[in-house]
């Protein structure tokens, strides 16, 4: 008999297709095999209660707790039966915090029979504000008491330890641990990917019985062993995969590129009007290192936010034009591939100016080629690359299209890597005669293991110096709600920079005119509107700002909808410093140099991850006056969110402030998904935590794989690698 669709077999056939629809569509789960890898988040022991104290803003709990209060009230309502609508108000502690439940209307009455004052239960739901205090509003709940029929189900299997799964509004903790119980008895069917020796020498126990201790744990040290075994199996397939394409990509030819001695990059140094950092320096030889070899570079530039890592990657596309080859650059937007285009050939001045009168002798031409570009233009542009005129092209998605050919790409320039796929990346390197050389750039710094994970198969170079002449950028909290004073002083401030000679920027979450959707237009009851704020927009804050505290000067606005010409129209009078304030989106976190603009609001700062609040703050203090970086949140002092803004306004250490994002994330959360339960490759491996096994299982990766590429001697291991491939191909090692 084949074991494996054991596993392959669709929840549909196990659990009912209701049960199955609701796990497809909210957890990602298909099969048994899914379902069996969709392990507890934590575990919860009778008789100890949960802490309360950091429950995330706006995602969906699972907490274990104790009534403390309940109260019922009446109030005058005009939806309601008889005029009078009621709210149950239940307050749960767990001694070191407490926390509200409220629920409305019909949904009161069941829950003010359960939730007496001493009852414990587990809730689920989703965590938002009201009044300024963290509640969950009309969340589902479970009581755990003895004699209880419903508790009993969940307690009787699980030991002294009751699992807490990661849970969806459709989908509750409890209701998962009855669907994985009724599976469970199928993980001895699991096929082992980890090579015998491998798993013998390091004690782990075999993977039926991790699945069996995860699920059902007995004591903490089934936990352990259950979550050792598991951590091994990601960190291991995954490097398998990384060291595969490794291996692969050592084996292509590639065209050496060195730079002639007195070509155009000679010309470009010398007339620099200020000297390389020493990074700058010492990565700009790794780079001609690799680009000298006759296999292709790859490797990972990531520095610090303003560390000059563009400079660095002129630097190596002037070396491979020096050396009869093109360069192109591959930007995420069209504000970017513009910003760059322009600065390149600001810093190049007559160096660009190949083939067009004034231009010098070493020069070459720049084009620019993006999906907006009108007819002729791109005509052009496409022409230049194919005849060889243009030696350096940057551009957007455009520059993968079929029609773009070149006559000899030598180095692909991918920034920020993070935007782009594999796939993506292999389409543009496809188009040189023989694989070009690639750089990859991030100004996300990545710690080791993430690097080692994420982008398992570059090379790793790190510019973690600032040139000279950069300023230092003040970065504070302003608690919108505690503190409504500190708002007006934000606004104040800046007025004062503007004053100054300088300008600003605002970023808000969102844009502010989704409302003007209809597929986006949802009734809400004021019981809904009183759940959660909404996130401050654009288009509301610009009108706002310009009707009150910021009156009178001149502000515009920039964000993702508007037209490509009209962006990039808006970013030239920014850059010009025709306009005092800039209100935006997210479309200036990256790329984005005004060396003038020396403020930055950045609202509802809680709804942005650490390593974005650091990108976007990088944007100010570029030029010979100090920034400013202004956090305004609504959120409780002592909520998590507040202790992540403190943690970004008490640092500019981008290295630093990527542990404690990495820290603060749920496991797997690698790359930022939000863990709403969509699957990521990593669900039990902790990148920070777990480097030491990330390290080895890189090192035993690459032993086996050099011994057998094709893994002929591990079909187990080969049936993992195909499933991660499969499964998260799209999710996770696209963005390597």
């Amino acid at each position: 008999m084949d074991l494996v669709p054991v596993l392959e077999e669709p929840l549909k056939k196990v659990l009912g297709s209701a049960t199955a629809k609701v796990m497809a569509e909210h957890l990602g789960l298909h099969t048994v095999g899914d379902l069996l890898h969709h392990y507890p988040r934590r575990y919860e022991e009778r008789g100890q209660l949960t802490h309360l104290a950091d429950l995330p803003m706006d995602e969906h709990v699972t907490v274990v707790a104790q009534v403390a209060d309940a109260r019922l009230h009446t109030f005058a309502s005009s939806r309601a039966p008889r005029g009078k609508g009621q709210r149950l108000e239940v307050t749960i502690t767990d001694g070191s915090g407490r926390l509200q439940l409220v629920f409305f209307g019909n949904g009161v009455h069941k829950p003010h029979k359960d939730l007496l004052p001493g009852t414990r239960a587990m809730f689920s739901g989703k965590v938002s504000v009201f009044n300024h205090r963290l509640q969950l509003a009309h969340p589902a709940y479970e009581l755990l008491r003895g004699g209880d029929d419903a508790a009993e189900t969940v307690d009787s299997w699980a030991g002294a330890l009751i699992p807490i799964y990661p849970a969806t509004a459709k989908l509750e903790s409890w209701k998962i641990a009855k669907s994985v119980q009724t599976v469970l008895p199928s993980a001895q069917e699991a096929v082992d990917p980890l090579p015998d020796s491998l798993r013998d020498g390091r004690g782990l126990v075999a993977l039926p019985e991790a699945l069996l201790k995860i699920h059902r744990p007995h004591t903490k040290a089934d936990v352990h062993d259950a979550r050792a075994r598991l951590k091994w199996d990601e960190a291991f397939v995954l490097q398998v995969a990384l060291a595969r394409r490794r291996h692969a990509d050592a084996q292509l030819p590639a065209v050496a590129r060195t730079p002639k001695p007195d070509g155009l990059l000679s010309a470009f140094d010398a007339k620099l009007p200020f000297t390389l950092t020493e990074g700058q320096q010492k990565v700009s030889m790794e780079i001609f290192d690799d680009l000298a070899t006759e296999h292709p570079m790859h490797r990972l530039l990531q520095g610090e936010v303003g560390s000059g890592k563009t400079m660095v990657a002129l630097r190596a596309m002037l070396a491979v034009v020096d050396a009869g080859g093109q360069a192109a650059m591959l930007a995420p937007t069209e504000v970017l591939a513009q910003q760059h285009h322009r600065s390149i050939t600001e810093m190049m001045g007559e160096l660009a100016e190949g083939g067009m009168l004034g231009g010098a002798e070493h020069s070459t031409k720049v084009v620019l080629l993006t999906g907006s570009m009108g007819a002729a233009g791109r005509r052009q542009a496409l022409l230049d690359l194919v005849t060889g005129e243009a030696g350096i092209v940057i551009g957007t998605h455009a520059l993968i299209e079929d029609k773009v050919q070149f006559h000899d790409l030598g180095l692909v320039v991918v920034d920020e890597q993070h935007r782009f796929g594999v796939e993506q990346r292999d389409a543009l390197r496809g188009k040189g005669k023989q694989p070009p050389h690639l750089l990859v750039m991030t100004a996300t710094p990545i710690p080791r293991t993430v690097a080692m994970t994420v982008f398992g198969d570059l090379e790793t170079s790190v510019l973690d110096q600032l040139p000279a002449g950069r300023s230092p950028i003040a970065s504070h909290v302003v608690p919108a709600a505690d503190k409504p004073h500190f708002l007006t002083r934000a606004w104040e401030r800046v007025r004062e920079e503007v004053d100054n000679g300088h300008q600003a920027y605002v970023v808000c979450p969102r844009i502010g005119d989704e409302e003007d959707d209809p597929k986006k237009t949802k009734k809400k009851s004021p019981e809904d509107e009183a759940e959660k704020r909404p996130p401050l927009a654009v288009l509301d804050v610009a009108d706002q700002l310009t009707k009150g505290p910021l009156q009178g000067l001149k502000v515009e606005v920039l964000h993702g909808r508007m037209q490509p010409d009209d962006k990039d129209a808006v970013m030239r009078r920014f850059a010009a410093g025709e306009t005092d304030v800039l209100v935006a989106t997210t479309v200036i976190e990256v790329g984005v140099n005004v060396p003038n603009a020396t403020a930055m609001v950045i609202m509802d700062a809680d709804r942005f991850g650490v390593s974005q609040l650091h990108q976007l703050r990088g944007r100010v203090g570029r030029g010979s006056a100090a920034g400013l970086c202004l956090l305004v949140s609504e959120m409780p002092e002592a909520s998590t969110a507040r202790q992540r803004l403190n943690a970004v306004a008490s640092t500019l250490d981008g290295f630093e402030l990527s542990r404690i994002d990495l820290e603060q994330r749920r496991e797997g959360d690698v790359l930022g998904q939000a863990q709403s339960g969509v699957r990521s490759s990593l669900r039990m491996l902790a990148v920070i935590d777990d480097e030491e096994i990330i390290a080895e299982a890189r090192e035993e990766a690459a032993t086996v794989v050099a011994a057998d590429p094709e893994l002929e001697r591990l079909p187990g291991l080969r049936t993992a690698l195909q499933a991660l491939l499969d499964e998260e191909r799209e999710q996770y090692l696209d963005k390597g």
